[in-house]
This record gives structure tokens, C-alpha cells and sequence, in this order.
């Protein structure tokens, strides 16, 4: 048992994206993570749905589609149709997140909520027994290469204990900031998905890198 591995292309190689993504998918990653940025509910401006479905033309890997957007209820269904096979929505970008988890299973896809650092595991817990994934961000989203926030392992925790107590069996996944350090922390404290970026995609050895978040991990 060891922490699955979510590559995010968000700091792959934009001009040999097929190439970094087949790369990490030869090398043991679990699934591929992709950010979507709206340029209002964070500064910068990432992928669409045409991303998702070029992707999914190429590759076998689960994608792991984050909206960062604002009001991501909009855009569910298109990228449900590209192929996402999971869909996270940020709690924070919609006043209606029970209803935007449930454009997510009617759609086909699985559902996933996402919460960032200054917001409370507490306030998603009406949810949790729709979700098949809950994402902790351990840094504020937005940017790649930021460094992993401490305190965030808190959240992880008690998240977990929620799980424990519950009988829920949704994936904890965390996002920014994984090394082999931290995802090792992370995953010490609960969580079960790592999203790597920078960690993985630093050009030195992507394989080697996902090998070893998995044996920092292994039980």
C-alpha cells in the first residue's frame, strides 16, 4: 500500500505535452491531474475542455479535472463530455456546492470537492457522503512550485478521522507543495492521492521521482 500519484501537466513541457504526459503514465503514475483556471477565481488562466479531450485521445491514465473557476457548475457537463473522469469543484466558488456535486454524478463523472487552506474541513462535511474524492490544497491555488503549507496537515487529519468514523471511502488527495518529504507527511496524516507538479516534472527523472513518493509511502 502506498500513496497514489497524480501527475499535474500544469508544470509539464506545453510544447510536448503528449510526450510528458505518456512519460509519466510508462512510469507508474495513478492518474493525471489537470488544473482549470478561469482567471477570476485564481489570477491565472489554464486549460478547457478542448485539453481534456485531446488528452484523452492519447492517453489511458483517469483524468483528474480541477475547476478553479467561478461558478463551476457551468461548465460540468461540457467537461464531463471531453472525458474527465473525476470532477473537483472548489467549495469556495459556488454557493450551490450540493448542487454542483450533483451536475458532477449525473453527468457520469465522479465527484470531488476541494477546499483551500483558510477553509474549515467542518463546513464540507454535508457533503462528504456524496464525493468520491475530497481534495485538501496544501498551498493557496493558482500557481505551480509553491511550497507546502504545515498546516494544512491538520486538515488531513481531521478529515481522515471523519472517514474513519463515518465508513466513508472517498480518496484523500492533497495538491501543491509534494516532495517526497511532504507527501510522505501528508500521507502519514491521512491522505491517499498526492498531486506532484514541479516535483515531478523538474527534468530530471519524472520516473524516478514517482517511484519515489511511492516507496516514501509504502507500508
Amino acid at each position: 500500500m502506498s500513496i497514489k500519484v497524480a501527475p499535474s501537466i500544469l508544470s509539464a513541457d506545453y510544447l510536448n505535452l503528449q510526450r510528458d504526459v505518456e512519460l509519466v503514465e510508462k512510469a507508474g503514475a495513478d492518474m493525471l491531474h489537470v488544473d482549470v483556471m478561469d482567471g477570476m477565481f485564481v489570477p491565472s488562466i489554464s486549460y478547457g475542455p478542448g485539453w481534456v479531450k485531446a488528452l484523452k485521445q492519447v492517453m489511458t491514465l483517469p483524468l483528474d479535472v480541477h475547476l478553479m473557476v467561478e461558478q463551476p457548475e457551468r461548465y460540468v457537463e461540457e467537461f464531463a463530455a471531453a472525458g474527465a473522469d473525476l470532477i473537483g469543484v472548489q467549495y469556495e466558488a459556488t454557493q450551490h456546492i450540493h448542487r454542483a456535486l450533483q451536475l458532477i454524478k449525473n453527468s457520469g463523472a465522479k465527484a470531488e470537492v476541494v477546499i483551500n487552506p483558510g477553509t474549515a474541513v467542518e463546513l464540507i462535511e454535508p457533503v462528504l457522503d456524496m464525493v468520491d474524492q475530497v481534495l485538501i490544497m496544501t498551498v493557496n491555488p493558482g500557481f505551480g512550485g509553491q511550497k507546502f503549507l504545515p498546516a494544512t496537515l491538520k486538515k488531513i487529519e481531521k478529515l481522515a478521522q471523519i472517514k474513519r468514523e463515518q465508513g466513508y471511502d472517498f480518496e484523500i488527495q492533497i495538491d501543491g507543495g509534494a516532495n517526497d518529504v511532504t507527501t510522505k507527511q501528508a500521507y502519514d496524516a491521512g491522505a491517499t492521492v498526492a498531486v506532484a507538479g514541479s516535483y515531478v516534472y523538474d527534468k530530471v527523472d519524472p520516473a524516478a521521482k514517482i517511484a519515489r513518493l511511492k516507496e516514501v509511502t509504502s507500508d
